[in-house]
């Protein structure tokens, strides 16, 4: 996740954090079933305390925004529309699929629009 905490901003680091993933969300970057970093393997990564996290987190499943799956972990929420959220599941585990084969994310982007060019 690209995430930046600006330590001279007004606004607290954990509304930062949960701002910026939500902004990631609605603009399509992380989409639903994506897989997001522990509470502490984010607070390493963004150089925050982990209650920072973890009280971020808290905001964001309380808004439906991400969701707990116990020992699987923490991943984006389907949203509203069930189409949606099933689309961006589907895209989402095809795309996870395809990685643990060894292909790259451009090969992944390149057999996407074939199939686009030939649905046609």
């Amino acid at each position: 996740m690209d995430i930046d905490i600006d330590p001279d901003s007004s606004t607290a680091p954990f509304d930062q954090l949960r701002l910026q993933i939500i902004e990631q969300v609605r603009s399509g970057q992380l989409i639903a079933g994506t897989k997001i970093p522990t509470v502490r393997a984010l607070a390493v990564e963004v150089g925050l305390a982990p209650n920072t996290v973890a009280k971020a987190y808290r905001e964001l499943g309380e808004q439906g925004v991400i969701e707990t799956r116990g020992k699987q972990g923490t991943f984006i929420a389907s949203g509203g529309d069930p189409i949606r959220a099933g689309a961006e599941m589907a895209a989402t585990r095809y795309v996870q699929d395809l990685r643990k084969l060894g292909v790259s994310d451009e090969e992944i982007l390149g057999f996407v629009q074939s199939a686009l060019r030939g649905a046609e």
